[in-house]
């Protein structure tokens, strides 16, 4: 044991009479049930990949609990066979299936669209204007009761623990909260605050058993001004201590937007950023375990967190989403072969439009089921791929690792193609190890040559003969056709990126995508004064609205001044002259200490700049891509090349082409 490199992240732990094989658990993502293939597949591939504890989330234990119409109904049998279906798909595998309860309380805002009322400790209005009724002491009873036997109808379909939520705003945290100023036993001093979610966990095991284990997810921090903070996390934890098995630290609430990207950490906060709430809380508790949570995928930051005592156990919903193999990678010496989640919360806004979570940097997430049936016969290929950027790296990868010959040819001395000038900025840090990564497996890939320093001609294509060739050019960013745009104080972004010396101190920055606004942040961040002018009245955060949320919290931290509905004309001596258009600015988008623009001015006006960046888009390379198209009968087109869109595009696209390549 001693020779091994994490032997206190795989040291098991028992939490009541159940075994768990290791100290990483999955925590709950809220993935639909329907199709049941998919979701099977899903939470299945985590319990595969080792994790020792898979958790189903968002499981209401009645129907007037609901925030969301997708919740899972424990209330009665209707989803008996399917619920069962995915305990068996994970229990097989020697991990631990556990359950979500969740009661939103006073934020069943589903359930009071379908007549139900809404109830919680205390009176109130929602912020939809809807009354809140104090709970009578009947209802609190019937609660615990329902919690209690959805809890035992769980454990009936074979799952080995259930996860009671009592945090992030719902039900309990709703009683926990010092607002709850009842005058009853279940209201004002910290003791009563902390009945329901006692009561609930010793009814819990009163029906389960006491060996049955009773995870309970806590708020130690809301982490906002108008929140309690870790003193009151710390005592209610030790009310819960002795009564839950598991206590599982978070922070933040889901009525609070602004914390959403700390409770589910953003790319701007550090690795572990929640890790010393728990921490705190580890102190103060004699019985209970301790869980922590939220930007975890460090291996030796996972080690650490357990040898040092700041929690039993780590628990990871996006690291185990990004690898679901991170376990089995760590336990047999591959622990420089796990994708590192990168925080960009593609997975978690993608799955607030749809039922579906996918991950941008791994292929096979949302399609596990498929991917994990029998094998597609093939014929074995010599590929040539083109370009080794983000979708020419996943496509040499998949292609051999079916089976192809693949030659892999990037005209410049490095794989990794454009995000290679974002290498530099700390909050981009597991891009790089991505990168890194992907270059990793290629090199390790017996059936991958690369050949760098080598562009991609018909000619070459001639020479080599390939069967099929997979064209990855990328893209190339956009000059804006302006007055001035070549004189020397004017950059591309990418070259800012790479030479961030070459800024001066006020940078002004044409174009208000995600390029523009991330480099904004780390300019700023490195001492300049910058502003950010984009045509449009609104900024753009490419469809990942979460990752925007987060952006724009580090636009008000970082004081970036921000004028939208704002049209470049020329660049001067002086800096940027620009037009009002005279739209409105749409709500969410007036951050920053100085908006330039009051709503319906027009004019012009001179943004001073020593520097000035553009980042207003990209020119896919198609005629370059079409320069290649006859010069082998099988060619395909992927990435930037075809629409310069983002990295789970890149990657998907490129996977799928190269899976489908010689099927019979």
């Amino acid at each position: 044991m001693s020779a091994f490199k994490y032997p206190h992240l795989f040291e098991p732990i028992v939490l009541g009479n159940q075994f768990f094989r290791n100290r990483i658990f999955n925590s709950p993502t809220g993935v639909a049930i329907e199709p049941e293939r998919y979701s099977c597949g899903y939470y299945e591939r985590k319990a595969i990949g080792g994790a020792a504890s898979v958790c189903i989330g968002d499981a209401c234990p009645n129907e007037n609990g609901r925030a969301r119409g997708l919740q899972i109904n424990l209330w009665n049998d209707a989803e008996n066979q399917k619920l069962s279906d995915i305990a068996h798909s994970i229990s097989r595998h020697g991990a631990v299936a556990s359950i979500e309860l969740i009661d939103a309380g006073n934020a069943a805002y589903h359930s009071a669209s379908l007549g139900a009322p809404l109830y919680g400790p205390v009176d109130g209005i929602s912020p939809f204007g809807q009354e809140i009724h104090a709970m009578t002491e009947e209802q609190i009873l019937e609660v615990i009761e329902q919690h209690a036997r959805a809890a035992l109808y769980a454990k009936q379909l074979g799952f080995g623990m259930v996860t009671v939520h009592g945090g992030h705003g719902w039900l309990i945290t709703q009683f926990l909260d010092p607002s709850n100023n009842r005058k009853d036993k279940w209201g004002g001093s910290m003791e009563n605050r902390a009945r329901l979610a006692v009561a609930i966990a010793d009814r819990i095991h009163q029906l389960c058993g006491k060996g049955f284990p009773v995870e309970m997810r806590m708020v130690g921090d809301e982490v906002h001004p108008g929140g309690y903070h870790i003193e009151e996390g710390i005592a209610q934890a030790k009310q819960l201590d002795g009564h839950v098995d598991l206590i599982h630290v978070s922070t933040g609430s889901h009525e609070v937007a602004e914390v959403f990207t700390v409770t589910h950490p953003s790319m701007f906060l550090a690795d572990g950023a929640n890790v010393k709430y728990a921490a705190e809380i580890k102190k103060h508790v004699k019985q209970s375990p301790v869980a922590t949570v939220g930007a975890l995928s460090e291996p030796e930051l996972l080690e650490e967190i357990i040898a040092s005592g700041k929690a039993d156990v780590v628990e990871m919903a996006r690291g185990l989403i990004a690898d679901p193999d991170l376990p089995k990678k760590l336990l047999t010496g591959r622990e420089d072969e796990v994708r590192k989640c990168m925080r960009c919360l593609f997975c978690f806004s993608t799955h607030m439009q749809s039922a579906i979570i996918p991950c941008a940097i791994n292929p096979e997430i949302g399609h596990e089921y498929e991917m994990h049936q029998a094998p597609i016969r093939q014929v074995s290929k010599r590929v040539l791929v083109a370009g080794g950027g983000m979708a020419g790296m996943q496509a040499a990868l998949t292609a051999g690792e079916n089976g192809h010959q693949v030659i892999l040819c990037e005209k410049t001395d490095r794989l990794g193609g454009a995000l290679l000038c974002e290498e530099q900025v700390p909050f981009k840090e597991k891009l790089s190890q991505y990168i890194a990564l992907q270059t990793r497996l290629i090199s390790r890939q017996p059936n991958i040559e690369v050949r760098l320093n080598t562009e991609v001609t018909a000619d070459l294509i001639r020479d080599l003969a390939p069967d099929a060739v997979i064209c990855a050019l990328g893209a190339r960013p956009v000059k804006p056709k302006l007055p001035g745009i070549d004189s020397p104080h004017v950059f591309g972004a990418e070259e800012i990126y790479t030479h961030p010396e070459k800024a001066g101190k006020r940078v002004v920055i044409l174009g208000g995508g995600l390029v523009g606004l991330e480099l904004s942040v780390w300019l700023s961040s490195r001492g300049h004064e910058v502003t950010v002018v984009e045509m449009e009245p609104r900024l753009n955060d490419g469809g990942n609205v979460l990752h925007g949320l987060a952006l724009t919290g580090e636009l008000k931290k970082q004081k970036v001044k921000v004028s939208p509905a704002t049209r470049a004309l020329a660049v001067t001596e002086e800096g940027l002259l620009c037009e009002y258009t005279g739209a409105k600015a749409e709500p969410g988008f007036r951050f920053g200490t100085g908006i330039f623009l009051p709503d319906g001015e027009s004019g012009q006006v001179t943004f001073p700049a020593d520097t000035i960046i553009y980042a207003v888009g990209q020119r896919p390379l198609r005629e370059e891509a079409s320069a290649l198209r006859f010069a082998v009968p099988e060619f395909y087109q992927v990435g930037d090349c075809v629409m310069p869109k983002n990295i789970y595009e890149a990657t998907h696209t490129a996977h799928y082409v190269a899976q489908d390549l010689g099927r019979r």
